[in-house]
């Protein structure tokens, strides 16, 4: 990519805020997935990466993990497989022990032209990744979670303001955001916290290589910055809603990073 996209703060001093803590991050290879994996082993949590076939990026996320002083396994697969959520949950405890964080981020978008281009094998994948691979890897997940755990689900924009060229992608977003607040109900007895992030444009890899080039000199225009985010500038909010010492009175609820292009009610 072109520029590269900023994944790190390296001035950033650790606080120290997921010591001790173990997380499982989902799309953890590149974009807003490797910068939280990044930013909760500066604070201090060993991390699972969980991604789809980028081996490269991966290992590069691990190494930086683990130059950190911190603990990375890589765990290859589909999501949307329900025994390899599984197998991903037990290989996390068998390995670092203990899961304490749950971010559901895996996502896949293809660019469309309107309804009549939606196919339903388009569509199904879509669906699997987006949201049936959050509800396998939570189910898979709650069972080991204790007091003080917090699931954070990866939303957008698109759930509020809606492109019909992102139609499928869009409804998945959507779909995540009643999954979040439902969840919050369930497992708030148990005081486990669930809540979402829903990132506006973000200059991640998944931009170029949903839209061409054309789109990609205007992403971003539309934010009050007029420009893309940065995913080291989303990372925060997600160790914000992590960190029992910070949002342990926040669940079910939606931190919006989108440079002020949309200001849901």
């Amino acid at each position: 990519m072109r520029p590269e996209p900023i994944d790190e703060d390296l001035d950033r001093e650790s606080s120290g805020k997921l010591r001790g803590k173990v997380a499982i991050v989902t799309g953890g290879d590149s974009g807003i997935g490797r910068s939280v994996a990044l930013l909760f082993a500066r604070e201090g949590a060993d991390v699972c990466i969980v991604y789809l076939e980028e081996h490269d990026d991966a290992r590069e996320t691990a190494a930086r993990i683990e130059k950190l002083g911190r603990k990375a396994i890589l765990r290859a697969g589909d999501v949307g497989d329900p025994e390899f959520c599984e197998s991903c949950v037990n290989q996390t405890i068998e390995t670092l022990g203990r899961i304490d964080i749950l971010v559901n981020n895996a996502g896949e978008q293809d660019e469309i032209s309107g309804v009549e281009d939606m196919t339903p094998e388009k569509v199904e994948r879509t669906f699997k990744t987006n949201i049936f691979g959050f509800l396998y890897l939570t189910r898979a997940v709650v069972p080991h979670l204790r007091e003080g755990a917090a699931i954070i689900n990866t939303t957008s924009i698109q759930a509020y303001d809606p492109s019909y060229h992102l139609m499928d992608y869009a409804c998945t977003k959507a779909a995540i955001l009643n999954f979040t607040r439902s969840l919050a109900k369930e497992l708030a007895p148990k005081k486990i916290r669930v809540n979402a992030v829903a990132p506006g444009p973000i200059w991640t890899p998944l931009i170029p290589a949903s839209f061409p080039a054309e789109h990609l000199k205007t992403f971003g225009k539309k934010t009050l910055f007029q420009r893309p985010g940065q995913p080291a500038e989303v990372a925060p909010s997600y160790l914000f809603l992590a960190a029992q010492s910070e949002s342990s009175f926040i669940t079910g609820e939606v931190i919006h990073v989108n440079g002020g292009q949309a200001m849901p009610g």
